[in-house]
């Protein structure tokens, strides 16, 4: 074992070792300021030693960014993560922790783990999401370092006296009708897309009357609907390939447990599931292309928004659809438990306090300010 170490090790130097003239043994070390510096000794054996205890050291002291891919990547190994959570890991720390992620992770004091946290805020004016993002995953390295026994101070109490308040963070103001369809645009749309039907106006039209995911959308296969029913039971994601750019794959298991369901047609789009049969209908994917390969999310994001400027309202995204479809469900009153199973959501509070908008007029609002009695002029 002491033998697969050794040869581990020195797989992992970069640098050529070779015998020079005068019979010496050379090699390269890097070095922090000057990028390398040429080593020399007498024999090979002497050399590899010294590779060896320069990785042995930066193992036992690697940098910051190398204990977060550790941590981010064995989370993907052990299957804890989804590849499109694991790049949007990746994404985060790139963009906050720069030159500061550089540093041993020894150096690397508590209190500058706090002021770099307390700093981002207004060095990249976060708003809360993004901090918490920020947190999570400096968090998750912390807690890999900890276990390493690579610092020894309590990551959780670290959080905890982070110097921030409500105020400190950016406020996003997303007005109505950038959120929702609202009631004269809804029926514009709807109309617009049964006048040119094809497989993407189809699967928009399926958005509008269920509520769907995209990325559940463009995953459905035929086998999952039966009557004026289907089954959610797989979604979409998105990672980074080998060759550096974006891939989509087809995940066995939607974005939560809750997201497990059946999901319920409106008898007057029932004419759907007809139209969906002959979609593709000797392939396992429904919306597919024209030549044959599965859709994928910004396929339908982008004929979504073409639509929009076509019938002239404001560009929305296929999630908008999914909020209008939950305010609409809220504004009936239909039951939780119900709209928890349609959205797949574990929490009635998280379709009200994150999906429910306002899709009224100013002229439908004022009449049902002005109809109420205490607001008339007697």
């Amino acid at each position: 074992m002491k033998e697969m170490k050794r040869k581990e090790l020195l797989e992992k130097h970069p640098y050529k070792i070779w015998q020079g003239r005068d019979g010496k043994w050379y090699t390269y070390i890097p070095d922090e300021k000057k990028g390398r510096i040429q080593r020399e000794r007498y024999s090979r054996a002497e050399i590899e030693s010294l590779i060896i205890d320069y990785w042995k050291t930066q193992m036992e002291n690697p940098t910051i960014r190398e204990v977060f891919s550790e941590w981010n990547d064995r989370r993907l190994e052990l299957k804890k993560i989804s590849n499109a959570t694991h790049l949007r890991n990746c994404q985060i720390f790139n963009r906050h922790y720069g030159e500061f992620g550089d540093r041993k992770i020894k150096a690397v004091t508590e209190e500058d783990f706090c002021e770099f946290l307390e700093e981002q805020i207004a060095d990249k004016d976060l708003t809360a999401k993004a901090f918490s993002n920020l947190k999570t995953v400096t968090r998750g390295l912390l807690k890999r370092a900890k276990k390493r026994k690579l610092i020894s101070f309590n990551v959780e109490e670290l959080f905890q006296e982070l110097d921030t308040s409500e105020t400190d963070f950016r406020k996003v103001i997303k007005e109505d009708y950038q959120e929702v369809f609202s009631e004269e645009e809804m029926p514009v749309m709807v109309n617009y897309l049964k006048e040119n039907l094809d497989a993407k106006n189809i699967g928009i039209l399926l958005m509008f009357a269920t509520g769907i995911r995209v990325g559940e959308l463009v995953a459905l296969k035929h086998d999952v609907f039966d009557g004026n029913t289907f089954k959610i039971r797989r979604t979409e994601t998105r990672y980074m390939g080998e060759d550096g750019k974006y891939a989509y794959a087809v995940k066995e298991f939607p974005k939560s447990e809750a997201g497990v369901r059946t999901v319920v047609i409106p008898d007057d789009y029932a004419w759907l599931c007809s139209r969906i049969k002959m979609l593709n209908p000797f392939g396992e994917y429904v919306f597919v292309d024209k030549a044959g390969k599965r859709m994928t999310t910004n396929c339908i994001r982008r004929r979504l928004e073409k639509n929009c400027l076509k019938i002239g309202i404001y560009k929305k995204s296929p999630h908008k659809i999914r909020k209008t479809y939950g305010t609409i469900l809220l504004d009936h009153n239909v039951d939780n438990r119900f709209i928890m199973e349609q959205m797949g959501h574990t929490d009635i509070m998280c379709t009200e306090n994150h999906y429910h908008r306002n899709r009224r007029s100013i002229d439908a609002k004022t009449q049902i300010i002005s109809n109420i009695p205490e607001f008339q002029a007697k």
